[in-house]
């Protein structure tokens, strides 16, 4: 049951990301922005809350515990992005095995992240803050993909 609320967090908090990725590339781009009509029927009324205070807001919905997994997860999803020049776009800590948690540090040795619909390997240490609402270190290792005869025994998807 835990997996697939998780799962769920996941798929949530990671269509967050990517539409402000989406949406930041649609504010840069000035043709974009040229085509934009104001007053249009039925847009949102008062200010857009950025994805990032969403998220933010989101976290403080969670237990601890939980709370701590996600920005992990998330961290470890923009580090990869940032520093690999992979289009990750989901990434799990309790993959093949579950993380170990150790006051407001997490050792995955079993997660996994998703890019361009492959699962891979993955290590990371993350540490947060005692709220668990922002990293402060964060290492880790890419790994080999993971064959697609393993994903539902990792708890993988599609």
């Amino acid at each position: 049951m835990r997996k697939i609320f998780l799962t769920a967090l996941a798929c949530a908090l990671t269509i967050s990301f990517v539409d402000h990725a989406a949406a930041a590339k649609k504010k840069a781009d000035p043709a974009v922005a040229a085509t934009k009509k104001k007053g249009k029927k039925g847009a949102r009324k008062g200010p857009r809350i950025p994805p990032e205070a969403q998220f933010q807001q989101a976290l403080t919905r969670l237990d601890p515990q939980t709370r701590l997994e996600q920005i992990c997860d998330r961290e470890a999803m923009r580090r990869i992005k940032d520093e690999k020049k992979l289009p990750v776009d989901r990434a799990q800590g309790a993959a093949s095995a579950e993380p170990k948690t150790e006051g407001h540090k997490l050792t995955a040795k079993g997660a996994a992240y998703r890019s361009k619909g492959a699962w891979y390997g993955l290590t990371f240490v993350c540490e947060a803050t005692p709220d668990h609402m922002k990293i402060l270190s964060f290492e880790y290792q890419t790994g080999d993909a993971i064959p697609k005869a393993k994903w539902e025994d990792y708890g993988l998807w599609n």
